[in-house]
């Protein structure tokens, strides 16, 4: 069953308090979505470690009920 952009964006907020989320279902079938996360907790992280965060925080669901996610990390500007 696909997961909801709703669903992922309360996971990774879940598992990064304090993160900007945005979420885009990229064709509009609940499979394939992109999420922009900015987190504070990324600062001093390379962008592996910062995917690693975002793919812990989704608990394992990557690969099973999410197929598909493009993933776009950043340092907000005010850290």
């Amino acid at each position: 069953m696909p997961m909801d952009a709703t669903e992922i964006e309360q996971l990774i907020l879940e598992g990064l308090p304090g993160a900007k989320v945005a979420i885009e279902d990229l064709r509009g079938d609940g499979d394939h979505y992109a999420a922009h996360v900015a987190s504070p907790e990324f600062k001093g992280k390379s962008r592996i470690q910062q995917h690693q965060m975002v793919y812990g925080a989704l608990k394992g669901k990557m690969g099973g009920d999410l197929h598909a996610l493009a993933l776009h990390t950043s340092v907000p500007d005010d850290t």
